[in-house]
């Protein structure tokens, strides 16, 4: 590519009234419209004094920014630019948002955590977000993550297990085996706060509003989660919200001897890495370092009997390739390292070790949200961040059902790819008796997608049956 004009012949002024650099907020927020989204939250949130008044109007606001790219306050200035007041009214000054914000208490959030609960189920019928395969589990994945932050002005920011000054996020999201995560539900902590803690409560909330999703209410659900959350609390509300279990466990003295009774032919070899199938017809199976067993195994034996829970353990091994642990020392036998995981799931023991190993697509999510909207938290005040979580979680749901109502391959895309191939395009607005006319650029690589959303989007409403 080259620039095809001299100096002397480019010039550049920001004076066009009639342009917007986010054309595609207008399909998405109507079809945040359409499941409700401000509606909801004029009904559930009660923030008191001025700062919040019209609630609906300034959430709606926030999660439109979050659309377009903003991760700090300030950047809630991208709505109102060129031509965005002949698209959306009431567009919101950047402080009249953090203000909003900071009237937040932790009672405002909770009810902003059941805003979006619901407005993920109201999303959810407008949009193919979650297609359960006939007689396969969906997955609740749930996982904390630490979002840094520098100074010590932010309430809650201390240093955590990572060693990284900040806040904890513990999310719980909803996978099916070939669909792309959604979030059910979310928690801001403060930066120290343990793993499991509050995780009871999450799992709960998350399975409720899963049963509750079109099409969900008798699937099977098989909980994941890594060894932090291998507690009895947290594995008794999976099991008590009608779900299986897949959580690492921990390898105390109870775990090692289970292991160590797995005999030498109870070895199984599985696909990892640099594994080779061997296509040789008496074997065809995979020629691999990695290998899997598993053994009835009974969980909490140190509680009392009724709160023992049944399953199985099933353990991978791989060789110690770890140099410096082994120098200077011939060993008389193979040495290996054991993760295991304690499952009551019906599947089988390879599939089973594929399957929890898959939870790890829950740090995708971790990912995009630092990407995007939690790329900081953007004020001092803790309940001001905690809404703030919620509205991100809000916006990448939004954001996720634009991308699979698209269609054309987005539907497992990242929020930047989406944004930029959806959301983030310039258009010129044409007035033409008291019609708008979004002029979009010729040529649009993803224009069959857009043109499909804006069509679904502004659609007139199904009519009810009689």
């Amino acid at each position: 590519m080259q620039v095809s004009h001299t100096t002397r012949a480019v010039s550049a002024s920001f004076d066009d009234s009639n342009l917007v650099s986010s054309a595609g907020l207008l399909p998405a927020m109507k079809l945040a419209e359409k499941a409700g989204l401000r509606r909801l939250a004029d009904r559930w949130l009660s923030v008191p004094t001025d700062k919040g008044a019209n609630a609906g109007l300034k959430v709606a606001s926030l999660v439109a920014g979050m659309l377009a790219g903003a991760d700090t306050i300030d950047d809630m200035a991208v709505l109102r630019d060129g031509g965005m007041r002949k698209l959306f009214a009431h567009l919101y000054a950047p402080s009249t948002l953090g203000s909003f914000l900071r009237a937040f208490t932790f009672g405002h959030v909770r009810q902003l955590d059941a805003i979006a609960s619901r407005f993920l189920i109201s999303l959810a019928a407008l949009s193919p977000l979650i297609v359960p395969e006939p007689d396969d589990y969906v997955f609740l994945d749930v996982d904390d993550t630490i979002i840094e932050v520098h100074g010590h002005q932010k309430q809650g920011a201390s240093f955590g297990y990572s060693g990284v000054r900040g806040l904890n996020a513990i999310l719980a999201t909803l996978k099916t085996v070939t669909g792309a995560p959604i979030i059910l539900a979310q928690r801001l902590r403060r930066g120290a706060a343990s793993s499991p803690h509050g995780a009871t409560r999450l799992i709960r909330d998350a399975l409720a509003t899963l049963r509750r999703l079109p099409g969900m209410s008798a699937a099977r659900v098989l909980f994941r989660a890594d060894s932090a959350f291998s507690t009895f609390a947290a594995i008794h509300a999976a099991l008590a919200g009608g779900a299986d279990i897949s959580v690492t466990a921990r390898l105390d003295s109870a775990l090692r001897k289970a292991i160590a009774a797995i005999p030498a032919a109870g070895w199984t070899p599985i696909k990892y890495t640099h594994a080779i199938f061997d296509e040789v017809k008496d074997t065809r199976t995979w020629i691999s370092d990695a290998e899997v067993a598993e053994v009835p195994y009974t969980a909490f034996t140190s509680r009392k009997k009724a709160d023992h829970i049944s399953g199985r353990l099933i353990v991978r091994r791989i060789p110690e390739l770890n140099k410096h642990k082994l120098a200077g020392q011939t060993t008389l036998f193979d040495l290996h390292r054991f993760h295991a995981f304690f499952t009551t799931s019906t599947l089988d023991t390879v599939t089973a070790d594929t399957t929890h190993r898959a939870h790890a697509a829950i740090e995708l999510v971790n990912s995009d949200l630092k990407s995007s909207a939690l790329a900081h938290m953007p004020s001092g005040v803790f309940a001001a961040n905690a809404a703030w979580l919620v509205l991100a979680v809000i916006a990448f749901n939004l954001t996720r059902a634009t991308a699979v109502t698209a269609g054309t391959g987005l539907a497992r895309a990242t929020t930047a790819t989406i944004r930029r191939k959806l959301i983030n395009i310039p258009a010129r607005i044409a007035s033409s008796a008291r019609r708008i006319t979004l002029r979009l650029p010729e040529t649009w690589p993803w224009e069959t997608g857009w043109t499909h959303l804006f069509d679904h989007a502004f659609a007139p409403p199904s009519p009810t049956p009689t």
